[in-house]
């Protein structure tokens, strides 16, 4: 079967998405991940639109893409205006792009009330505009804006469009969910049509799709249109995009590599998926999906003991696919829900040697469920879970212990709070006493700890605190009432998660902050002796 031709959009429609913006040279990184995983087209912007695009496209010139023609998005010309005069247009072929997207109206709604036109001259802008991007040499790829709602209410006028655009020398057609509204069945029903119509004229245009995610079913909708015809999927790395999002390219990659044998990116690509939506979440500074498919970080966790038991004899039995395919790992949660089958592949998975038979291994299941009854989630911390596994079983090493500390806030009237910490650990029997401020006292706390350190342990300086949440496990008590505290850290290589419980919010964050840095030490420590 044909190749799907992978259109990334994320650095045009997916920063249109609400709290996303790249700078031009945070589109350029973005952009060369794209080529080393192997998408086909990369969409750097509108040039014509504003000055951060049109960067984009000067440092994209002097880049070397080896998997992506870069494209440059725009609009059809003017209304009543000749296409060599338009600037938009103009700005499309300044901006070297090899490839070149022309938007046009699909839909009789937007060509007379919105636009005010006429639908003659609105087919005259499709012709023009592409006329012109074919006279300079740029490949050119239609996208038939609100193609279904058009072809909804003037199935006529609607296929009129994409002919004028095929006629006029279009090398792909793109058919748009533009408000996202069709259900699949549609999406495979009207795609068939046009599909037979483009070839009842011998019009041999390549077909694609661009979803919108309002109904939950850009995913779907971009699946039912390749089952019928499309050999381009146009979509946004997270599904990133304006109101719910566009089609998520890293959903859809797999779905048609690994379940329906349609090649898209290589195969051995697919690894890099998890770090690809990793990074572009960084990016664009979003928290990650933990409940991503494929690869979210719950995407192949497992919680239930009978599930556990299950996956320990044949994965395949709760596990769609091996998890590695597209570089993500298996992960069991230690809960109240689990049994011992959690506690050795736990163990396992964090590289705790148990050395115990079954009636220990329930023991230890069964002293995690009591403080998980006190409130804490290991299933979220699994730090924590590591440096608890080892003291269950004899085997953590304290890379420093704590003396004392002392934490002081203080409120002007007219300034925000600070604070100081003040701490004595030990390390090796030797005793540092350091002090420090911060924006608060965790904060406070968490400088001072990295200063003592520092003497003894030398590289902390990669490791930073990414989340700090508290939750009041019980309000009853008000405030004197357990919390939870739960930190994410991480550094270059690693992302871990630590979890304390208290009365008191101070002490619940420095068990967090404590076995973060434990948690840290210990596989710096395990490196150096590697």
């Amino acid at each position: 079967m044909e190749k799907v031709l992978i259109y990334d959009t994320t650095l045009r429609d997916g920063s249109q998405g609400e709290n996303i913006s790249f700078s031009s040279d945070e589109m350029l990184s973005i952009a060369k991940r794209l080529d080393q995983i192997g998408v086909h087209y990369i969409e750097g912007g509108w040039p014509g639109s504003n000055a951060r695009d049109a960067r984009f496209f000067e440092l994209a010139a002097r880049e070397g893409f080896v998997n992506a023609r870069i494209t440059a998005f725009g609009s059809t010309r003017k209304p009543f205006t000749e296409a060599a005069d338009d600037r938009n247009l103009q700005a499309l072929i300044d901006s070297r792009a090899p490839a070149v997207a022309i938007v046009g109206k699909s839909w009789t709604l937007h060509v007379e009330q919105i636009m005010e036109n006429t639908r003659e001259e609105n087919l005259a802008m499709i012709r023009d505009s592409i006329t012109l991007m074919k006279d300079h040499g740029r490949e050119v790829i239609y996208d038939a804006e609100h193609f279904f709602d058009g072809y909804r209410e003037d199935a006529a006028y609607a296929l009129e469009t994409v002919t004028a655009a095929a006629r006029s020398g279009a090398d792909a057609v793109i058919l748009c969910d533009t408000n996202g509204g069709t259900l699949p069945f549609d999406i495979e029903t009207v795609f068939d049509q046009v599909r037979r119509s483009l070839a009842a004229q011998d019009l041999p245009v390549r077909l694609g799709i661009h979803a919108h995610n309002d109904c939950g079913l850009a995913v779907a909708n971009s699946i039912a249109a390749v089952r019928t015809g499309a050999t381009i999927v146009q979509g946004t790395i997270n599904g990133y995009g304006e109101r719910c999002g566009n089609a998520d390219l890293i959903t859809i990659i797999p779905i048609l590599n690994l379940k329906m044998g349609r090649a898209s990116i290589p195969d051995d690509r697919l690894a890099q998926l998890k770090i690809l939506s990793r990074f572009v979440s960084e990016t664009a500074n979003l928290v990650p999906l933990n409940s991503r498919p494929f690869v979210g970080r719950s995407a192949f966790a497992h919680k239930g003991g009978l599930h556990v038991n299950a996956i320990m004899k044949a994965p395949r039995a709760y596990e769609h696919i091996d998890p590695a395919r597209v570089g993500n790992k298996r992960r069991v949660l230690m809960s109240d829900l689990g049994g011992k089958s959690n506690v050795v592949y736990k163990a396992k998975e964090l590289g705790v040697e148990l050395g115990c038979n079954g009636l220990d291994c329930q023991r230890i299941a069964t002293e995690i469920k009591t403080l998980e009854d006190q409130g804490y989630q290991f299933d979220v911390a699994d730090g924590s879970m590591k440096i608890l596994l080892q003291k269950f079983t004899e085997q953590f090493k304290p890379l420093f212990e704590l003396q004392s500390f002392r934490v002081t806030v203080e409120k002007n009237q007219s300034q925000p709070c600070t604070a100081q910490a003040t701490i004595k650990i030990a390390v090796d029997g030797n005793d540092e006493i350091t002090a420090a401020e911060g924006d608060g006292p965790v904060s406070a706390l968490d400088n001072a700890l990295r200063k003592a350190l520092a003497k003894f342990y030398p590289g902390l300086e990669a490791m930073r605190l990414v989340d700090f949440k508290v939750r009041v496990i019980d309000g009853r008590e008000g405030t004197a009432a357990r919390v939870r505290v739960f930190i994410e850290s991480r550094d270059h290589n690693d992302i871990w998660s630590t979890i304390g419980v208290s009365e008191d919010i101070i002490e619940a964050s420095w068990h967090a902050l404590a076995d973060s840095f434990q948690y840290k030490l210990a596989k710096q420590q395990e490196q150096t002796e590697g």
